[in-house]
């Protein structure tokens, strides 16, 4: 029977004939019989083959090169190596060789190097181990939010609304570039595909909001798009999001939800993915495993957004940018916060109305609004939400404020006008939680291929 080799570690079924297939990770031969080593993808691990010289096309197959695929028939008997065990082969089929340009033959590859080659890299140790979590990460979240009654929501990737205010939105048009219809010296968006401007999505929330608002508790977990031209190490174009919102719920209640969704995604992958994460702990981050064990089980300190500022401004810590109360918490301020004088993960509440979304509740003081971030160890900031500003007239006050078409978001301020309940939501952008578990230091690194500026290639 074939079996991955992930089964096949699971079962060691020692007597049994099997075949597995793979690639073709080292071969060490002589002229009486060869040692492969094979990786399908399926475990971190890998499988020792011996197949002996007397095999009908053993000139050909023990020429094969690193990266090739093979398929192996034979049996399965204990080894006298390290392994538990190793297959005898009875028989060997090649599927494919490599080039002599094959790019992962060369030993000390950059993950530059490797992002110019993202076809493949999910056959190293390294891109494999990172996506397999990517895979029980994506799992966890499903569990996590079915077993708290919640429904998965796919919303709309083309929108006609700016939903975060940032204005950093790619266009969608069958407008003719060179030669568009205009009215008045502006593009004349009435004669494209859907009758107006529309763009690719920020977010799934608003949406979602509808949702909640009639099923109670919901989670959207798809694609999302900025136009924010940065070529940082956490930052893509486009990325996924995981956006729960939960009618009768206030910014405490989301909070603590935000800060157990983290907690069960770690708990999730050292039970789905122990070998991956030990290699990346060993190779990658060598901390990794110290840092998720101290958080996992860790309560999360909750502090106000003043209070973070009085904090950093006597600290004594000189940072980059300046710390002043109106400005957002930048990755430092925030690493500040979780790394040295916390030691552990934070949740940072209550911030200024001048840096948040128009959406978000007003709180008495006039000053501030009932947002929060989660910020964890090594990383800073991984989830944001807020408190949904439920009453009417305040909502309509700040988009007036904010200079915001009201027409555009007719539909959501109707949430506000018919049965409106207090309600709350959070975003977590889902390739920084990978690196976050996974311990890579680059966002292009946890995402199978990456969109960023001037860069779209495969």
């Amino acid at each position: 029977m074939r079996l991955s080799i992930k089964n096949l570690i699971k079962d060691k079924p020692i007597g049994s004939e099997v075949e597995i297939n793979g690639w073709l990770k080292s071969q060490r031969k002589n002229k009486n019989f060869s040692f492969i080593i094979l990786n399908d993808g399926s475990t971190q691990d890998d499988v020792q083959v011996i197949a002996d010289s007397t095999l009908g096309n053993y000139e050909d197959f023990s020429k094969i090169g690193t990266g090739g695929s093979l398929g192996i028939k034979g049996k399965v008997v204990e080894s006298q190596g390290k392994q538990d065990f190793e297959i005898q082969a009875t028989e060997v089929i090649v599927y494919g060789d490599v080039s002599e340009n094959y790019p992962l033959q060369k030993k000390g590859t950059s993950m530059e190097f490797l992002r110019e080659v993202a076809h493949f890299r999910p056959r190293t140790n390294t891109f494999g181990a990172v996506f397999r979590i990517r895979h029980a990460l994506a799992q966890a979240t499903h569990r996590f939010f079915d077993e708290k009654g919640y429904f998965y929501i796919n919303t709309p990737i083309i929108s006609a609304m700016d939903a975060e205010g940032a204005g950093e939105l790619f266009r969608v048009s069958t407008l003719d570039a060179a030669n568009p219809p205009m009215e008045n010296g502006k593009v004349d968006f009435s004669k494209d595909y859907f009758g107006k401007e529309t763009f690719l999505c920020v977010t799934g929330q608003l949406e979602a909001e509808a949702f909640a608002c009639g099923m109670g508790g919901v989670y959207t977990f798809g694609p999302t798009f900025r136009s924010e031209n940065s070529n940082t190490p956490r930052h893509l174009a486009e990325f996924w999001m995981i956006e729960p919102e939960v009618a009768f719920a206030d910014l405490d209640d989301v909070a603590s939800l935000g800060a157990e969704y983290i907690q069960y995604m770690i708990k999730y992958a050292m039970e789905k993915c122990p070998k991956e994460l030990e290699f990346l702990n060993k190779f990658i981050d060598k901390g990794l495993l110290e840092k998720l064990n101290s958080v996992k089980d860790t309560p999360f300190k909750k502090i106000t957004y003043t209070e973070a500022v009085d904090i950093l401004q006597k600290s004594g810590q000189k940072f980059e940018y300046k710390v002043e109360w109106g400005a957002d918490l930048q990755t430092e301020h925030e690493r500040f916060l979780t790394d040295k004088h916390f030691n552990g993960p934070v949740i940072v509440t209550d911030y200024p109305k001048e840096i948040k979304a128009f959406y978000m509740k007003q709180n008495p003081d006039g000053k501030t609004v009932r947002a929060m971030d989660i910020l964890v160890p090594g990383v800073g900031e991984i989830i944001g939400g807020s408190q949904r500003e439920e009453n009417y007239d305040k909502l309509v006050a700040r988009m007036e404020e904010l200079d915001l078409e009201l027409d555009l978001y007719r539909w959501f301020l109707d949430l506000r006008l018919n049965g409106t309940v207090p309600h709350s939501g959070f975003g977590l952008g889902f390739e920084r939680a990978v690196m976050y578990i996974t311990g890579m230091s680059n966002i292009r690194d946890v995402i199978p291929f990456h969109r960023t500026p001037g860069h779209v290639e495969f």
